[in-house]
């Protein structure tokens, strides 16, 4: 990994879009504010052309057309490009969100290459169906490509959560329109640059650049559009499913916010890994995640020592220059967020939280922030901060645990640190949440799926299940 300098030596060699003839919007750094590139400020024509370039080349061209193979060759061509330019696009993401260039680096890009490899891999190697009938007819059940498929992005993970939609959706044959968010579109635009250099054909995959209210809105409402995927706030997916309503009624596939609980149990196998991993899970990425375990539930047999344990971790943490190595937490990605943050950091003083750690902030730097004493019904605990805020509530049963863990909107992820395998069975199965983690957080592979329950979401992306959303069941019943 390079040193600061030399991170700013790359960024210096950068070819970053620039103003040109139509409207466009600033790509601004929240590293110091500056503005690090311009990109078109799309809207309905933008995303006319964009839907009608994909609309063509599944219609007519040969994307859908290849031995599923052949396709998967061309992701693992696209796997290889994004190796090579690694560093570009970590430095991208880096500075167009803030992530630590350690973690855009091995993190970031690492999930990227992977999912593009899995899906590449994948590709060819699923089985249609031949259910049995009688003497006198053969049955084929067998998967086809939905056809034209929008994938909306958000910016706390660019280019992973772009390349979770993107990839099964063009190993099962469909074209796609990607969107990215307006505070994180440079990644994802080079992204398309290295697919063209790749091999996948014209208008297999495009990138339209442009606000919510505008770019977002015209793609969930296009009639040319099969299917939605879309990864961000709850309020913003309830906005695409009226989108379907009133258009087309396209598939509509979400991933939506979490407040998800994280129980240690007084006989987890090892406290202080739980107290450290609790610590991490909430200030990764400076907290900017949906799955984050915003709301830790401890024992009260050992509350005190696992908080302490916390608060040790969150002190110590380096907030600095995402373009420093070293650096291991960043700045929030924008003013707007920041006092965002800042107002549940205010609510939970007033609500009669206690702070126990961090609560200031230095620009865009957010201190790691802890609160103990949280009640439930405290908006501290209820809502979705997505930032460096800790909640710590107390239990005195398992039963108790599981009633809070389970009083939330959200369903997205869960955790829970316990020796007894009854207690993690049990436990695990009570927890309303697409995913749980057993002694351990934000663990797993590509081959298991991600997704969530209640307000979180619907659909799955990773494994193989993400190729469901993006295909249609076909039978063909044919009379011998």
């Amino acid at each position: 990994m390079m040193d600061v300098p030399g991170w700013l030596d790359l960024a210096a060699t950068l070819d970053l879009p620039r103003s040109g003839a139509g409207p466009a919007f600033p790509v601004v750094s929240p590293r110091d504010g500056t503005v690090v590139a311009h990109v078109p400020d799309g809207g309905q024509a933008e995303v006319d052309a964009a839907v009608a370039a994909a609309r063509r080349a599944f219609d007519h061209g040969p994307w859908p057309r290849m031995a599923p193979a052949e396709r998967g060759r061309a992701l693992l061509a696209l796997a290889d490009q994004a190796e090579r330019h690694r560093d570009e696009l970590a430095l991208l993401v880096s500075l167009e969100m803030g992530k630590p260039i350690t973690d855009a680096h091995s993190i970031e890009l690492r999930a990227l290459i992977s999912t593009l490899r899995f899906y590449g891999e994948l590709a060819g190697k699923g089985a249609d169906e031949l259910p049995h009938t009688g003497p006198d007819a053969l049955a084929m059940v067998t998967r086809e490509p939905s056809g034209v498929v929008a994938a909306v992005v958000p910016w706390n993970f660019p280019l992973t959560l772009a390349g979770w939609k993107i990839a099964p959706a063009l190993a099962a044959g469909c074209t796609v329109v990607l969107k990215p968010s307006e505070r994180s579109p440079l990644s994802a635009l080079r992204l398309a640059a290295l697919a063209r250099e790749a091999g996948l054909p014209d208008g297999v995959l495009n990138v339209v650049t442009g606000d919510g209210p505008a770019a977002g809105r015209a793609l969930g409402l296009h009639p040319g559009v099969d299917v939605l995927a879309f990864t961000g706030s709850t309020e913003t997916g309830r906005h695409f499913l009226r989108y379907s309503a009133d258009s087309n009624l396209k598939r509509v596939w979400l991933e939506l916010g979490g407040k998800s609980p994280n129980i240690i149990c007084p006989d987890a196998p090892d406290l202080e890994r739980a107290a450290a991993t609790a610590a991490w899970g909430v200030f990764f990425n400076a907290g900017e995640m949906c799955t984050a375990p915003s709301r830790l539930l401890v024992h009260a047999d050992v509350a005190d020592q696992v908080v302490d344990a916390v608060v040790e971790k969150a002190r110590a943490l380096r907030l600095g220059d995402p373009l420093d190595p070293a650096t291991e937490m960043g700045p929030l990605a924008g003013r707007a967020h920041l006092e965002r943050v800042r107002g549940y950091v205010d609510a939970g003083r007033r609500e009669g939280a206690r702070l126990r750690s961090g609560g200031g902030h230095d620009g865009l730097f957010h201190e790691p922030t802890v609160f103990d004493r949280v009640r439930p019904g405290m908006a501290v605990a209820r809502e979705e901060i997505f930032g460096p805020v800790l909640c710590v509530l107390t239990f005195t049963s398992v039963q108790e645990a599981v009633l809070m863990a389970n009083d939330s909107p959200y369903g997205l992820a869960a955790g829970l640190w316990t020796a007894d395998l009854g207690t993690a069975i049990t436990v695990s199965r009570s927890l309303r949440a697409g995913t749980v983690w057993v002694n351990c957080y934000e663990e797993g592979g590509l081959n298991v799926p991600f997704g969530g329950y209640k307000q979180s979401g619907n659909g799955r992306d990773k494994s193989v299940h993400a190729l469901e959303k993006y295909t249609e069941l076909k039978t063909t019943w044919i009379q011998l």
